[in-house]
């Protein structure tokens, strides 16, 4: 029993946290997507690393704050800029089905629903803006009733969030479990 506790004690002293207060704004996309800076023997990312990724959404935001998972991609954003990847090198997807649809609607489209402002815009924009495609399932938005038009500018609609993934993953993405 010892020696489990000694092994454990080892294992403790190698893992980094962070704490709260450690985090800050990003390089690249500055009013979202928080990142810890000060990391101790984290795995280098080599000069050429390019990224294709795809994070999978259907939880809508709560309340009137910015969905943590749409945050997500802001995140993995100013962390791989702030290790030394070039931004152009960073392409991102995501496909929203569900209930995370109403995170991707215009502000009339939301009021017509009683869904009050969206909290997500800004960082539509910001993840738009750095390259990110943003797909909605056209499945789940025939069941919620939205309409192309209900859509935030820049998001494009797929035929299925399944569509999506296979047509993305042809396309080299690898999908983000987290």
């Amino acid at each position: 029993m010892k020696y489990i506790a000694v092994l454990l004690g080892l294992m403790v002293t190698n893992v980094c946290w962070a704490e709260a207060g450690a985090f800050s704004r990003g390089p690249q996309i500055k009013d979202y997507g928080q990142i810890a800076r000060e990391l101790q023997g984290v795995l280098t990312i080599p000069d050429n690393s390019k990224f294709k990724v795809v994070f999978d959404l259907s939880a809508a935001s709560t309340g009137q704050t910015v969905n943590r998972r749409i945050d997500s991609l802001a995140r993995f954003i100013n962390m791989h800029v702030a290790a030394g990847a070039k931004p152009e090198d960073i392409q991102l997807a995501l496909v929203v089905h569900g209930k995370a649809s109403y995170d991707l609607l215009i502000e009339t489209a939301r009021r017509n629903k009683k869904l009050g402002k969206n909290p997500n815009a800004g960082l539509l924009q910001a993840l738009l803006d750095n390259q990110t495609d943003i797909y909605l399932c056209g499945q789940t938005a025939a069941y919620y009733d939205i309409a192309v038009g209900d859509l935030y500018p820049g998001v494009k609609m797929a035929l299925s969030a399944m569509t999506a993934h296979a047509l993305l993953q042809q396309q080299g993405y690898t999908l983000n479990p987290f």
